[in-house]
């Protein structure tokens, strides 16, 4: 990405003005009527606006775009309905008027914080568009949550994001990073944009997985989210009063033991007697440390990870939360009602020691309770000492002296247990040095990944480079 100028929200709205091509309608729900303003205060409106429409009424919404079956208004859904149906009127009724123009819609299904507080704010933003006139149009979808603990100026923030996601639309849809960057031009620290999702004729090739990683890259939200099928999705969406483990780790790439962890975590997870399968989910997890290659993150490396994680049917989180607290807070916000955590035994010593060393303040219980909240467990998966070949399990951890006893508490309250009915054969495979054989076009590893993956690799020449991030031969 080059060098990004922000330029003023008026500005930008004064540029779509003044574009005789660009012409479209507004609706908006909740959070008052901001992005329209916004085209009206900066002059020349009438060269942008067909409409705006305001349902803030929820008969009137309902009979206008139809009830939702979650009986939700800030919601994916709802903002489907409201682009299908305003860009439908705009091809019926000036499309033959305006043969020349490049249609819009804008549509926004906002919650702004509540006088008691008890709703932070948040909402959902959508662009469908022309980029050429008489094309299919394109959309771009984003979730947005507010920052800012007053109600006027969340509204202002809304506005000020929808001016922005409308002008990335139309001049920065060939530069995706500078596309994403630009969101929060104006904004920064007032809101999160935590999901973005751009379809449509000009964007067939776009990976929305680079965008949401550049969402977290850029410190747009701290995690963000996509399916199995490589589309970006919003936890609001499928986790709501849902249950949910997360398995953190590298996946570079993922092997037999991989696999293991994901199977035999899931399943015990489920057998707990508070977690409904029925409505339980599993997702992986890369930080951006673990997407670092050569001091950097490498985009293509991630996606290949992606791939092969998509391959096995996964979800995947996107984060910056080097520690498991960032992330425990962000899920918390979702009423999901158990979380696991699922990590290596190593990682698991790691975060012990770790908290002991940081809080020799006295504030060692208040930490510990922080990340053992009630409806949160971890996971320990064993592991070999890759030396001795030592069986390192949650019982046998060694652990700080002065931590021994709240270590035995959370074992024994299992806040802490150990993964069951794993393969004990496979904790012999270690995935860095599975990395390093693909690096140095060795043979031998294939047979400890699942064979998919294997096929997927070498068809690809997939991780064909160093830990410096210079390419193999």
């Amino acid at each position: 990405m080059e060098r990004h100028q922000i330029l003023k929200t008026e500005q930008k709205a004064l540029e779509i003005n003044l574009n005789d091509k660009i012409y479209g309608t507004f609706a908006e729900i909740g959070a008052g009527q901001e992005v329209a303003r916004n085209f009206f205060q900066a002059g020349a409106a009438v060269g942008t606006i067909a409409k705006t429409m305001s349902a803030y009424d929820k008969t009137y919404s309902d009979a206008i775009y139809g009830a939702e079956d979650s009986k939700r208004y800030v919601c994916e859904s709802r903002l489907y309905k409201m682009l299908d149906h305003e860009y439908g009127l705009m091809e019926e009724r000036l499309q033959d008027e305006r043969p020349e123009t490049c249609f819009f819609v804008f549509a926004d299904t906002v919650a702004a914080i509540n006088y008691r507080k008890t709703i932070k704010g948040d909402g959902w933003l959508g662009v469908r568009f022309q980029l050429s006139p008489n094309e299919k149009p394109n959309e771009c979808m984003i979730h947005v949550k507010m920052l800012d603990n007053d109600n006027r100026l969340q509204q202002e923030a809304i506005g000020i994001i929808g001016v922005n996601l409308i002008y990335a639309c139309y001049f920065y849809h060939n530069d995706y990073e500078q596309f994403v960057y630009s969101l929060i031009d104006g904004l920064r620290g007032r809101v999160n944009v935590d999901m973005v999702r751009l379809s449509g004729p000009r964007f067939q090739k776009v990976d929305n997985r680079l965008l949401g990683l550049y969402l977290v890259k850029h410190n747009l939200t701290p995690v963000t989210m996509f399916d199995e099928t490589k589309n970006s999705v919003h936890a609001s969406e499928f986790l709501y009063k849902k249950a949910l483990m997360v398995v953190r780790g590298h996946y570079r790439p993922p092997t037999l033991v991989t696999e293991d962890v994901i199977d035999k975590s899931f399943q015990q997870f489920k057998e707990e007697p508070d977690v409904d399968e029925e409505k339980a989910y599993m997702v992986a997890e890369m930080t951006l440390d673990n997407l670092e290659l050569g001091g950097a993150i490498n985009e293509y490396d991630f996606v290949l990870r992606a791939d092969l994680l998509c391959a096995m049917g996964m979800k995947i989180i996107i984060s910056n939360c080097s520690n498991h607290q960032g992330l425990i807070n962000y899920l918390s916000t979702f009423k999901i009602q158990k979380l696991g955590l699922v990590i290596g035994v190593n990682e698991l010593q790691e975060i012990v020691k770790e908290k002991y060393e940081q809080n020799q303040d006295g504030r060692l219980l208040v930490a510990f309770g922080e990340l053992f909240t009630r409806n949160i467990k971890i996971y320990a998966y064993p592991a070999l000492d890759e030396e001795t070949k030592a069986l390192k399990t949650a019982s046998n951890l060694v652990v700080p002296e002065g931590i021994k006893f709240l270590y035995k508490y959370l074992i024994e309250s299992q806040h802490i247990v150990e993964v069951k009915k794993y393969d004990k054969e496979l904790l012999e495979i270690f995935p860095h040095q599975i990395y390093r054989a693909i690096c140095e076009g060795k043979t031998g590893w294939e047979d400890k990944l699942p064979k998919h993956l294997a096929d997927m690799i070498l068809e690809k020449g997939m991780f064909c480079y160093l830990d410096d991030g210079i390419q193999a031969k």
